[in-house]
């Protein structure tokens, strides 16, 4: 009788992350075997993917299990590729760990002539085969707007978690506030705040000018954490922390899932180049290039390992 196992793939970019979820599934005394397995990315002359999964006939009737990252539009096609490929070689399930939905904040159409890319990319990503379990899981952490759940078809299962559990790992609401830089932030995640002291900001635009203000909350004399979902350039979060620090807090922090930070701009909030001083930035390892920004104080990484065996054994994997 065959017994199933549950095959770990994930794009080259997030093979830290994969080989750290399949060490940690050891570390929980999980009984099945539960291994990564490689695929080669490569390129042919013109540019486009070149792929190869090694032992591909033995994924018959096993799990599969596949990280992915769309830091780049670049490495999206060649991911589809393969998200594609796996039913057809007959996994028996299909769960996609995409940690950082990229199009997540072009979710809608404010006048005429935009594009919702966000639509755009459900759309490929539910055109993914069925398995013989049924529709592929896609795991996503954080998503900027939680109505992008209907961007999906039928034919695939959007899972939205998310990874503020393992900020409140680290802080504590004895010595700790938090504060949303913005009410939308505020609606998503104070409910996971309930025994914390709550600060809110807003923002306003006059102009190009983007004003920033405090629309409840208690600030002096507290050590504050500014929560958000991602940040791109960051000015916003350094516009809400020079408040903060103004208005009396006596430390400020800040904790987003997805660091985003185009053109190396989380160099703005290190120690050494910064204008703006945190305590500690909290960033999760939902982009590849994470790892290296946590090199760089303030920058502190929570890894997603961290709580992803959990949730894909939740998920009855096996």
């Amino acid at each position: 009788m065959h017994h199933p196992e549950t095959w770990v793939f994930s794009h080259e970019s997030m093979r830290h992350l994969a080989e750290q979820v399949v060490s940690k599934c050891a570390d929980k005394g999980i009984t099945h075997p539960f291994r990564y397995h490689t695929i080669t990315w490569n390129k042919f002359n013109d540019g486009f993917p070149n792929l190869f999964i090694e032992n591909v006939k033995d994924m018959v009737n096993n799990d599969v299990i596949f990280i992915a990252s769309f830091h780049t539009p670049e490495v999206i096609f060649e991911q589809l590729s393969m998200l594609y490929a796996f039913p057809r070689y007959l996994a028996r399930s299909l769960t996609i760990v995409l940690g950082y939905f990229p199009t997540g904040t072009m979710e809608r159409v404010d006048y005429e002539g935009q594009i919702a890319t966000a639509k755009t990319l459900a759309s490929l990503l539910s055109h993914t085969p069925l398995t013989s379990r049924g529709p592929a899981h896609i795991l996503v952490f954080d998503i900027h707007a939680l109505q992008e759940r209907f961007y999906f078809s039928d034919q695939v299962i959007p899972r939205l978690e998310s990874a503020v559990p393992l900020l409140l790992q680290v802080i504590n609401p004895a010595t700790h506030s938090v504060a949303f830089p913005d009410e939308g932030a505020y609606k998503r995640f104070h409910s996971m705040f309930e025994k914390f002291e709550v600060i809110v900001c807003t923002k306003r635009r006059e102009g190009d000018k983007r004003i920033v203000s405090i629309k409840e909350g208690k600030v002096t004399s507290k050590e504050i954490v500014i929560v958000d979902d991602l940040t791109q350039t960051g000015g916003t979060l350094r516009e809400c922390t020079s408040l903060l620090l103004k208005s009396g807090a006596t430390a400020v922090s800040a904790y987003v899932t997805h660091a985003v930070f185009p053109k190396e701009s989380w160099r703005r909030f290190t120690h050494e180049e910064g204008d703006v001083r945190l305590n500690k930035f909290w960033i999760t390892d939902s982009l590849p290039h994470a790892v290296e920004i946590a090199k760089h104080p303030p920058f502190t990484l929570l890894s997603l390992s961290d709580i992803l065996p959990d949730i894909l054994l939740r998920f009855d994997i096996r």
